[in-house]
């Protein structure tokens, strides 16, 4: 553990030397405003690696996520407004706050039962800080559109307000889908994307009802879209020909074979 601390201390004084005086021009310019983006790309480059269960990948996007964290709290103690040591104490004082079941006394019998207690806390929490939310406030707005239906599905289903099973959930979704047609048929274009919305909110439903994440769907479904779509681009090409040149019939029915080909090999590409 020594080692370790010993690690940290010097990636916080590298910090501090990139942006001392005769610093990094680059890093010395930096605000909370302005680095907050590579805050976000860092994420998703750590969530990709993930995706990958590439280990030396993930190892290197963690550590460039370290950085971008302990760098905007560096931004943060040269005004003088807090300092490390208080992130480590709040995170490590709310961790051991909102497990009661392991630091303290209680016990818990099932998962639904720990998720109202963890709102229960968070909502003593809020009170006490004079700031009472509602539980649909606390889900921030600058998640994805698709992950963010799915929390706040989420939040209301632990308050009770949800499908009895997955097929009420389904058959919700039909109903939306057979409204979206309507719209198409007879409705103006607010109408249609308006159902279009409620369709989409739909099936994050169904996702949480079948415990998927439709993030990592949806990002496993294009996935293979452009898996197929690189293939049926192969396929073409090696008749001398464009997709643009198929008519729809043959478009479709080589969209077929590449249902049936092999992923191409990573040497290949």
């Amino acid at each position: 553990m020594t080692r370790t601390a010993d690690k940290f201390l010097a990636l916080i004084e590298i910090i501090s030397r990139l942006r001392a005086p005769d610093g990094c021009p680059w890093d010395k310019k930096q605000t909370p405003q302005t680095f907050k983006q590579y805050l976000v790309e860092e994420t998703h480059e750590l969530i990709e690696a993930i995706n990958d269960n590439n280990p030396g990948h993930i190892c290197e996007e963690l550590g460039d996520l370290l950085f971008q964290v302990v760098f905007l709290n560096n931004l943060y103690q040269e005004k003088n407004l807090f300092t490390l040591d208080d992130v480590i104490d709040s995170i490590s004082t709310k961790m051991i706050r909102r497990h009661p079941h392991v630091f303290a006394s209680e016990s818990i019998d099932s998962e639904q039962e720990l998720r109202q207690q963890w709102q229960a806390i968070k909502n003593q929490e809020n009170e006490r800080k004079g700031q009472p939310r509602h539980p649909l406030e606390t889900i921030p707005k600058s998640l994805p559109a698709l992950s963010r239906a799915q929390r706040v599905a989420d939040r209301v289903a632990r308050e009770g307000f949800d499908w009895p099973d997955l097929s009420g959930a389904v058959g919700k979704l039909a109903e939306e889908f057979q409204e979206l047609q309507d719209a198409f048929a007879h409705g103006s274009r607010e109408q249609i994307k308006e159902e279009l919305g409620d369709l989409l909110f739909a099936v994050t439903v169904v996702a949480r009802k079948a415990d998927i994440d439709g993030e990592d769907a949806l990002h496993d479904a294009t996935r293979k879209f452009s898996t197929r779509f690189l293939a049926l681009e192969k396929i073409v090409a090696d008749q001398n020909k464009q997709i643009a040149d198929l008519d729809s019939e043959t478009l479709l029915a080589t969209w077929q074979q590449t249902k049936t080909k092999p992923p191409p090999s990573p040497e290949n590409n």
